[in-house]
């Protein structure tokens, strides 16, 4: 609600800019509209336009207002990180789990709080095994539009669940959907948390993610030096991705790629 406060702030601010720029240009008119005219026609113009200008900042990959967001780490080392978004899910995890540990390699789960806490040992099975757990909010409900107690409540209680697992390492954090905008920069700023998104996502493209060949290849094309790669592989409207999974870790290898986890490229960034 109080950023839809902010945005009806914006809203006034920009009308009343523009009677300013209307007096200025139209003063000389004798016959020129009075002012609830002019506020009538500048209000149904100026309010959806700075809505709509919201809603497109807030699904930028690149851009929040405030605070650090990391779509892909600038580094020459042929290095990316695999990241699977939501769960953990009883069936898909173990299955996530043998792929990696064939491939004997390491990623970034970020799960959701309320499937961890119904799934407590399958977060767990994920921190044995030597994963990364991140912070996907606990409802994974879109975080705009929402209260600031709200976003704390999201925020802090995932964390505290994935503490219970055991984890130790940082906890990094995922907006769901991507969405962001004016407090959930803000809040992650004030405790210092990073917006990790990612720079590829085969499954936004539905003739894409319809087929586990077509997700291989389209990674393996646009994959670069610090590229984080963005999965669902937990339910089962995601089985081509959990089956493409394998081809894009052997595909990467052969170009020379190797898998780290969120937190180690980071710190590959930091020394360069």
């Amino acid at each position: 609600m109080l950023e839809v406060i902010i945005l009806l702030l914006i809203s006034i601010v920009l009308i009343l800019v523009g009677l300013v720029v209307w007096q200025r240009v139209c003063g000389t008119v004798r016959h020129r509209p009075g002012l609830a005219q002019r506020i009538i026609v500048l209000s149904p113009i100026i309010i959806p336009l700075v809505f709509f200008l919201a809603w497109k900042i807030s699904n930028l990959r690149t851009f929040q207002f405030c605070g650090e967001i990391v779509t892909r780490v600038n580094t020459p080392q042929p290095a990316v990180a695999l990241t699977f978004d939501d769960g953990p899910t009883q069936l898909a995890t173990e299955k996530i789990l043998s792929i990696l540990q064939q491939e004997a390699i390491k990623a970034t789960f970020f799960l959701t709080g309320a499937e961890l806490e119904s799934h407590p040992a399958e977060g767990e099975k994920i921190m044995l095994a030597g994963h990364e757990l991140g912070n996907h909010s606990y409802s994974h409900k879109r975080m705009i539009g929402r209260s600031w107690s709200f976003i704390q409540a999201e925020i802090e209680k995932t964390d505290q669940l994935i503490r219970k697992t055991g984890y130790q390492g940082a906890i990094h954090f995922r907006s769901p959907f991507g969405k962001k905008l004016f407090l959930l920069p803000y809040y992650l700023k004030l405790t210092h948390r990073k917006n990790i998104f990612w720079d590829i996502e085969p499954e936004s493209y539905r003739e894409i993610a319809a087929e586990a060949d077509k997700i291989v290849e389209h990674v393996l094309v646009k994959a670069r030096p610090g590229s984080i790669i963005l999965l669902h592989v937990m339910y089962p409207s995601r089985a081509e991705s959990l089956k493409a999974v394998p081809g894009i870790i052997k595909g990467l290898k052969s170009k020379g790629y190797r898998f780290v986890t969120v937190s180690e490229l980071l710190e590959l960034e930091s020394h360069t």
